[in-house]
């Protein structure tokens, strides 16, 4: 039997940074992961970082090389109507936002972690979790062919939107909030130069499209696409066409083309679940909540999640006051909740609902009406790079 004071279900970036910040602090942690270290260092996700994400990397002792290779983004541009607007988001809010790939944060918590001799179970089966309601929860699983259970204090279900954690808790304990929207992004990843410095959010007759990139040499673009598409369809030469299509004429005139090394289509979704603690389990990052990734909330609202639980768990151990725990649903679902606004509200004003010409020209209205109010800019910046934390 292994004990240890907060058990760790996930080994993405929150489980992961979770661990680091519990460890600079005193805190044991076990960390169990259904994949392969493998499969959780190659997942290709979001790469525009808050400065509060930013702040917390750097706490965690993790910003050397981010510093190094980040690229740091003063703005970004809304194209409709065959025109662009630049949000001046350094002018608007006197912040910025970081280009660094999810990919790299994994990377960098995996070697703090290794380097620390972290103990990380990875490929595990049969997991589940035990006495939620007790003070002393277990989580049992099969590793390596043995059987395996661990005696915590408190479990931190890291373990996103399929995990084990968010399952384990009564139906008649949860709330769960959803909207499923009616199409998805099929994305490309290719080294290839950036069309632009920044990333370009373009509204489009024929559907939304993202210009966006992980350095100078690799780029990520997406074009919103149904639900029914086959990415076998989708040969790269007919994704870059139809990527210039749904941009201005100068830009799609910059577009370098290359081939994919990594494409996919992924549902949109907005999901959030109430209460985010459960006895003595607590729902962190993407088994708690999902955004549409328009407004680049995802990784950024699971690390403020974080923030406020490995916080409320630092005062417990050192006080034995337990007010900040029990306060960690209420204070992680208050920035929830706007994330999930701002999230919704992006993807209603960039994207193609449907045909109907009168919901079409309300979008055009809507975005005409921001690229000329100082006051509708400043209120999209400052969701944008991240509102401030309590």
């Amino acid at each position: 039997m292994l004990r240890t004071q907060v058990a760790i279900i996930g080994a993405g970036p929150s489980g992961l940074l979770l661990s680091q910040l519990l460890h600079l602090h005193g805190i044991d942690s076990i960390i169990v992961e259904r994949q392969s270290r493998e499969y959780v260092g190659g997942r290709i996700r979001a790469g525009v970082l808050e400065q509060g994400t930013v702040d917390l990397l750097l706490e965690a002792n993790l910003g050397e090389r981010m510093l190094k290779e980040r690229l740091i983004h003063d703005g970004f541009s809304l194209a409709f109507s065959g025109r662009t607007k630049r949000v001046d988001l350094k002018g608007l809010t006197q912040q910025a936002v970081s280009v660094y790939g999810q990919t790299e944060v994994t990377k960098d918590l995996m070697d703090a972690r290794l380097a620390a001799d972290a103990r990380m179970f990875f490929s595990v089966s049969d997991a589940a979790i035990e006495g939620i309601d007790t003070k002393q929860p277990k989580v049992r699983f099969t590793h390596e062919g043995r059987s395996q259970e661990i005696t915590c204090d408190f479990v931190a279900g890291c373990d996103g939107y399929h995990g084990i954690c968010r399952q384990s808790v009564p139906k008649q304990a949860i709330r769960t909030y959803e909207r499923l929207y009616p199409f998805g992004w099929l994305g490309i990843l290719a080294d290839v130069p950036p069309v632009a410095q920044e990333l370009i959010y373009s509204n489009h007759a024929r559907g939304f499209a993202l210009c966006s990139m992980r350095s100078p040499t690799r780029s990520r673009y997406y074009v919103q696409c149904g639900l029914d598409e086959k990415l076998g369809d989708w040969s790269d030469s007919r994704f870059w066409d139809e990527l210039r299509s749904r941009l201005p004429e100068e830009i799609a005139d910059e577009v370098v083309t290359g081939p994919s090394i990594e494409k996919s289509i992924a549902p949109l979704r907005s999901f959030v679940v109430e209460p985010l603690r459960f006895g003595q389990l607590f729902l962190v990052g993407d088994a708690a909540h999902i955004v549409p990734p328009t407004g680049a909330k995802g990784l950024n609202l699971a690390a403020a999640d974080v923030r406020v639980l490995y916080q409320a768990m630092v005062q417990y151990y050192r006080t034995r006051f337990p007010e900040a725990l029990n306060l960690y649903s209420e204070k992680a679902l208050r920035r929830t909740w706007k994330a999930v606004r701002f999230s919704w509200w992006f993807t209603s004003i960039s994207h193609k609902f449907s045909d109907d010409p009168f919901a079409n020209q309300l979008q055009l209205a809507e975005l005409d009406y921001l690229a000329g109010s100082t006051a509708a800019l400043t209120s999209l910046a400052e969701n944008y790079v991240g509102l401030p934390f309590e």
